[in-house]
């Protein structure tokens, strides 16, 4: 038997309850499928724009750019890497420093700031110096004539070179520079990547120095800070994490406390006379017993090159060198070493202490 049972008042409405779920879930799931940027609930007003699409927004030209894509007031373009490279480079060279002995002390960067061979490096680059030469990127190599002005205090030395013509770079009397703006850091070719251009920015700036965000390698000290038209605003002078720059108008200053009549010079001259110690009773002239030429530097010979350079030896009162001193050099700094080091190995026979002074000549064949 069967019964017809009578749905309560509830019941008969479920149907339609179940119908209404149902098309909410078609309404929530066609809502989830969407990819608008924003929701809006029920139909615009007058005065309300429709939304966007997100194909609208990456192909319209004529939409405006938010306010967080408008550039910033401070921020500038970075600077043309590849110009810099080609205008700035060239005047960017290493110095490398000699002490008395002929020893070699360090390698420094420096740049050229006229084309008759006024250069600017550190003032720490140049010291216990007494001869140095200028390295270019091309392998050309230029005695340094000695020093100009120095400061320790700015850490800055002038000096000059000896050369005929050489690419130079202008000096920004008044660099106007603002904290976070671009400019550009360059150093020698000779220290590849670490010499290639590169964009830096300015975070600090007070009167006397400036500060670069970003670590800066020791290779860079000397290098010259240039602004977008390639003039040098400031000097590195020291590395790390926050460089300390030198601004160019502290360069200004030392160059023009330099007279027109001065001569570039070093503070020990390597021309001073040795006096040698006197003997208490007359000895005969001495004589050289062992002096074997200096060895060509290994590989040299394959560049080719020469060079003549002048060296003064002291012996003791045993015949023994004690002391090599580069008095002129060759204009490559292999061949001085060379040199000193051959010229240790003389020996005179013994009697006085005494200087000699003896040429030297490097020819590749």
């Amino acid at each position: 038997m069967f019964h017809t049972v009578s749905a309560p008042p509830t019941m008969r409405r479920f149907p339609l309850t179940r119908g209404f779920l149902f098309c909410l879930a078609i309404f929530v799931t066609t809502g989830c499928g969407r990819k608008s940027n924003s929701q809006v609930v029920g139909d615009p007003s007058p005065t309300q724009s429709p939304p966007l699409s997100t194909s609208a927004q990456s192909s319209g030209s004529s939409a405006s750019p938010s306010p967080a894509q408008s550039p910033q007031p401070s921020q500038r373009p970075a600077l043309d890497l590849s110009r810099l490279e080609n205008s700035v480079q060239p005047a960017v060279f290493w110095i490398t420093v000699f002490d008395s002995s002929g020893k070699l002390l360090r390698n420094e960067t420096a740049f050229f700031i006229s084309g008759e061979g006024r250069f600017i490096t550190t003032a720490h680059a140049i010291q216990d110096g007494v001869n140095a030469v200028a390295k270019m990127a091309d392998g050309r190599i230029y005695n340094v004539s000695g020093i100009l002005a120095s400061s320790t205090a700015l850490d800055l030395a002038v000096l000059e070179a000896d050369v005929k013509y050489v690419p130079f770079l202008n000096l920004n009397k008044n660099p106007d520079l603002e904290t976070e703006g671009q400019v550009g850091v360059v150093g020698s070719a000779l220290a590849g990547a670490d010499g290639a251009p590169r964009n830096v920015a300015i975070s600090t700036r007070q009167s006397d120095r400036l500060e670069i965000a970003g670590p800066i390698s020791s290779s860079s000290i000397g290098s010259p800070i240039v602004s977008e038209n390639g003039e040098v605003v400031g000097i590195v002078i020291s590395a790390g994490e926050k460089a300390t720059v030198r601004p160019s108008n502290a360069v200004e200053s030392l160059l023009a406390g330099i007279a027109s009549a001065t001569k570039p010079r070093w503070p020990q001259s390597a021309e001073a006379v040795v006096t040698p110690t006197p003997a208490p009773h007359p000895t005969p002239k001495p004589r050289l017993v062992y002096a074997p030429a200096p060895a060509f530097p290994p590989g040299m010979s394959q560049r080719g090159g020469s060079g003549t350079g002048r060296f003064r030896l002291t012996f003791n009162a045993r015949g023994n060198v004690t002391n090599v001193q580069v008095i002129k050099s060759t204009g490559n700094p292999y061949f001085d070493a060379a040199a000193v080091e051959g010229l240790r190995q003389w020996r005179c026979a013994p009697g006085q202490e005494w200087v000699a002074t003896v040429p030297v000549t490097f020819q590749s064949r």
